[in-house]
């Protein structure tokens, strides 16, 4: 990760760490340096998508005049989601595609996230160039002028396109089916209800007035709550949740029982195996999936693979190897035939065709995996390298290992963008996860290592 940029783009609170000034001097380096080697040719042209958040405009304009004062075209998407972005970026041959959004956090955060020419988070290479351009020490670049300035398109074409490839990737109708969808007021609001009307199910949506401070406020998938009652009161068969950018979905079944990204791991890799589908039989998940999705995946004879924590790792070891599925517990799931990056949308789709092929509700085919109980908790510390080297904390880690044995799991890392150690524990009672991650938390306290 570098200084401005981490695993999911340049993320900060907007006008303080995240400034106009920022983002008007990362789309002048970006327009720049695609003009030295456009894709056509001619003028680089760069596409974008943004969420709802009040800030997401002002970085807009202000990428925008980067832009085109360097030179570059630029084509506007609006309000749309990252999957969005990047599918349009690829299928359009645009140079590079950037998503303002700052997915699941509070209204007051956005974010830059940079997508390159075939639909993928941008590489590292690039990222550096832009940060060293960021710190000053990139070369010096002369404004446009004259004809050589480029221009603004809007490009409501793009986000329609996408539309229709979604509603194509559907191989059975959802007619007689009653969804839920929450929109976390962000990204998926214009999207997901058109979607599934579409394909023929009775939509009912909630969390689709955006006023540019309510985007993931009690609502999406950081707060299945709203769904779950929304659900159980309209009698409807199933539940989708999005974040702000609509990468991610999490799900809701018939009787309002949460349904996290590692059970849709679960039924979909069953789905595709027993149509010879799934690839390298083996399904990509990170260290923080649940235990249970192991357990029930060895039982039907599927194997797994962990990557560090972020789609961007599931997504680089899928391409790596193969892989035609992975994703996050948090709901970032990836169907690499059909997308580059984590879709919500199409993920709610791909759960409703298992639905739908296997004529089963969501919670019967959720039924043979068992979630065991999980706590995670945060220490804020001084030292994130001292604090999980410490022989003390390592010693109470191995002394948790031991007695949980095969029956449950510890794991203690870093944080990549705050001063955090996470320690988190599964187990079979939720009594156990409480004894065994404040055994290792209160020894990091104890050797002074907390920042109070």
């Amino acid at each position: 990760m570098g200084k401005y940029f981490g695993t999911d783009g340049f993320r900060g609170e907007a006008n303080v760490t995240l400034t106009a000034e920022r983002a008007y001097q990362v789309g002048f380096f970006l327009g720049w340096y695609y003009n030295q080697h456009p894709i056509d040719g001619k003028r680089a042209r760069i596409v974008i998508g943004k969420d709802t958040r009040r800030s997401s405009y002002m970085l807009e304009f202000a990428l925008s005049s980067g832009i085109t004062s360097a030179g570059a075209d630029v084509y506007l998407l609006r309000v749309t989601t990252t999957p969005s972005v990047a599918y349009i970026a690829k299928v359009d041959s645009f140079d590079c595609g950037i998503m303002i959004s700052a997915s699941h956090n509070p209204f007051y955060d956005n974010g830059i996230k940079l997508i390159n020419d075939q639909g993928e988070k941008m590489d590292q290479e690039t990222i550096d160039k832009v940060e060293a351009y960021l710190d000053g020490k990139g070369p010096e670049i002369p404004a446009s002028t004259g004809a050589d300035i480029g221009a603004a398109f809007d490009y409501d074409a793009g986000r329609h396109r996408y539309i229709a490839y979604l509603i194509s990737l559907a191989v059975h109708s959802f007619r007689g089916k009653r969804v839920g969808l929450d929109c976390a007021n962000g990204s998926a609001w214009s999207i997901a209800k058109v979607v599934f009307e579409a394909l023929g199910a009775k939509v009912y949506v909630i969390g689709n007035e955006p006023d540019g401070t309510n985007i993931n406020q009690n609502c999406g998938s950081t707060h299945l709550e709203a769904l779950q009652s929304f659900v159980v009161e309209n009698h409807l068969d199933v539940g989708f949740a999005y974040d702000g950018d609509a990468d991610r979905c999490l799900a809701v079944d018939e009787n309002g029982k949460a349904v996290s990204g590692d059970e849709i791991m679960y039924l979909y890799a069953r789905y595709m195996k027993d149509r010879d589908k799934l690839l390298t039989n083996t399904v990509v998940t990170t260290v923080m999936s649940n235990f249970g999705l192991y357990k029930a995946l060895d039982a039907v004879g599927i194997d797994y693979v962990k990557t560090d924590v972020g789609d961007k790792y599931v997504y680089e070891y899928m391409v790596k190897h193969g892989n035609r599925l992975g994703g996050e517990q948090s709901g970032h799931i990836i169907f690499s035939k059909y997308a580059t990056t984590g879709d919500g949308i199409l993920t709610s789709i791909k759960v409703m065709e298992v639905m739908q092929a296997r004529r089963l509700t969501l919670s019967q085919l959720c039924e043979p995996m068992t979630v065991y109980p999980q706590l995670l908790v945060n220490v804020k510390v001084k030292d994130k390298d001292a604090a999980q080297n410490d022989p003390d904390v390592q010693a109470a880690v191995e002394n948790v290992t031991q007695r949980l044995g095969d029956a449950g799991r510890i794991l203690v890392r870093e944080s990549g963008t705050e001063p955090l150690i996470r320690v988190m524990v599964e187990a079979e009672t939720p009594e156990l996860c409480q004894e065994y991650v404040y055994h290792v938390v209160n020894v990091i306290r104890a050797k002074g290592h907390e920042v109070k």
